[in-house]
């Protein structure tokens, strides 16, 4: 059965989705406007259906962040901690064993790493980091260090960004994550997170990884001070580079937290907000294969939701997710596989357990 569209201007962009057309802005911000959300879902979970058939992808992973300490001074953040403050810690080598054993089960396929912009270790740190990991754990995809983290790194070593990502690719680093790119425009990163990598700084960590032969994620951390024309701006960037370098294996828009569990509505985005941004990521980013819904971040039934609107990834089951969780977050900090598989199967679509870069390990 085709679609049917009573808005003239959404059977528009419908006529460009099913032609093959590049969408533009100007549609992209229609799409956030229109009153048929439905509408919207429909050509997204269409978009996702040729690309994707049901199959819905989630993988074992573990959370690791081995220090909290950051010079940065980002808004939205309440994970990180000044030098001495209480709270702030930085694992050793034998801490991060420690802290990986005791959370261990044989499924885990990921590490994501993802840390503070500490100065009090030198870069030599970050790189042991990975080699512990892989020395203990050589069958684990190492998934570490955002964009912004690079740029902190070139700035902290004082070398290239390329230079870093040689050093880190050398010590077993396998995929960077998508984090630090929040929105992609100068405007809001003077706002939210002035101490961190341009946008320039972090779509260029991810060109240069692309050129590595590195393949990469990204991000979107939207519902604070952008307007929609700014996450259309940032879902292009993300689109332009892609059409480069073909590096970007999925998107993830991630709903900004707020900074208390106890925050009301009105601190949230909403689910209309939530479904719809997945829906027109699926649309806008016609380069990059998968779309991410992050449950840690929407919960599990908006995940559920999410998967007729364009997703067909929830993530992963995330053992002990820190983050997101600092800032307010209300789900809880890891799922098992057998809730995942529940989740996907009771929206009509097939679980597919998957390893860092998508290649299939088994089908429910």
């Amino acid at each position: 059965m085709g679609i049917i569209l009573t808005d003239t201007k959404l059977q528009e962009i419908q006529e460009k989705v099913e032609h093959g057309e590049r969408l533009t802005i100007e549609d992209g911000l229609y799409l956030y406007e229109t009153s048929d959300l439905l509408g919207v879902a429909q050509l997204a979970n269409k978009v996702n259906s040729e690309k994707n058939g049901d199959h819905v992808y989630f993988i074992e992973n573990m959370y690791i962040n081995p220090t909290n300490v950051c010079e940065a001074n980002c808004s939205f953040c309440g994970f990180k901690r000044k030098p001495g403050q209480e709270g702030a810690y930085t694992m050793d080598s034998e801490t991060l064993l420690r802290y990986v054993e005791e959370r261990w089960n044989d499924n885990i396929r990921e590490f994501h790493i993802v840390g503070g912009h500490n100065t009090d270790v030198p870069f030599d740190y970050y790189l042991d980091t990975i080699r512990t990991l892989k020395k203990n754990f050589p069958q684990v995809t190492v998934k570490a260090y955002t964009g912004a983290e690079i740029e902190f790194f070139s700035r902290l070593a004082g070398i290239s960004m390329k230079e870093v990502l040689e050093e880190l690719i050398k010590a077993g680093l396998d995929t960077l994550p998508g984090g630090g790119a929040e929105i992609l425009t100068e405007r809001y990163r003077a706002k939210m997170s002035p101490d961190k990598a341009s946008t320039d700084q972090w779509l260029e960590a991810h060109e240069i990884a692309h050129g590595l032969g590195l393949k990469t994620h990204a991000t979107m951390l939207y519902g604070s001070i952008e307007s929609n024309e700014e996450r259309l701006i940032h879902m292009d960037r993300v689109r332009q580079l892609q059409d480069k370098t073909n590096g970007y294996m999925v998107f993830i828009p991630l709903a900004m937290q707020p900074r208390s569990v106890k925050a009301g509505l009105k601190r949230r985005t909403s689910a209309f907000d939530d479904m719809r941004t997945i829906a027109i990521s699926r649309l806008m980013l016609d380069n990059i294969d998968h779309i991410k819904a992050y449950w840690i971040n929407i919960g599990v039934q908006l995940t559920q939701m999410a998967l007729t609107f364009g997703s067909d990834d929830i993530h992963g089951t995330l053992i002990e997710e820190r983050i997101s969780h600092s800032v307010g977050a209300l789900t809880s900090q890891g799922i098992t596989r057998d809730e995942l598989i529940h989740l996907i199967k009771s929206a009509n679509k097939t679980p597919v357990e998957r390893d860092t870069f998508y290649n299939i390990i088994k089908s429910y």
